[in-house]
């Protein structure tokens, strides 16, 4: 049984940021893709709706970068 069993050395942070990066990578086209749809249907909103772009993109982007200093800070 043992010769079914693989063994996985090295360092598996870069595959579990992978991982992880897409969720933030989804939430960023969501947030521009409705921004956008929202910009194009109340034209007159485009500094409320473009800040609120910018602050959920920076929100979603700050988790990316936690996930990448983690994989660095606990490394196995």
């Amino acid at each position: 049984m043992s010769g079914l069993l693989a063994e996985v050395t090295g360092n598996l942070g870069s595959i579990g940021y992978g991982l992880a990066a897409i969720g933030p990578g989804v939430g960023i086209g969501i947030i521009f893709g409705q921004g956008v749809q929202a910009i194009a249907r109340q034209p007159e909103a485009y500094g409320l709706i473009r800040q609120n772009m910018i602050l959920g993109f920076v929100f979603a982007e700050a988790l990316a970068l936690i996930g990448i200093a983690l994989a660095f800070v606990f490394r196995t």
